[in-house]
């Protein structure tokens, strides 16, 4: 995992993923975890993530996908939460109360659309439901 961790920071990446190969995406908010879930989920099972932000959409994402472990510098209390009830392996720098938005003018819109979701299939519709409105 210091590998991958290493990678995101020197490498200014979003995300690395590690299983077999190692993948680095640059994308703003969850969006390179949503289209691996849709496209290649067999490349995130039981895979190895560093990530620069975890918040409960992308928590919902990573245990749908079944990964092994997770590091993130910066993980909400919903995500952790919610990660808590699997058997992910979870390690991070810093837990935030939520995520803030691009604008730091509020919270995070995934993380208002997952708050009250109890499960990772309710908050999966709902960023089903954002990334449809977003592109509409």
């Amino acid at each position: 995992m210091d590998d991958l961790i290493q990678l995101l920071h020197e490498g200014k990446h979003s995300l690395v993923v590690a299983n077999g190969e190692v993948c680095t995406f640059n994308g703003r908010g969850v969006i390179d975890l949503y289209h691996l879930l849709q496209d290649d989920p067999g490349f995130l099972y039981e895979a190895s993530i560093a990530d620069k932000v975890v918040g409960k959409a992308a928590a919902a994402l990573l245990a749908l996908a079944n990964v092994k472990e997770v590091y993130a510098d910066v993980i909400s209390r919903p995500a952790l939460d919610l990660l808590s009830k699997t058997d992910i392996k979870i390690s991070y720098g810093v837990v935030a109360p939520h995520i803030i938005n691009r604008t730091a003018t509020g919270w995070c819109p995934l993380e208002t659309r997952c708050f009250d979701c109890a499960t990772p299939e309710e908050c999966f519709h709902q960023i089903e439901a954002f990334y449809r409105q977003i592109n509409d």
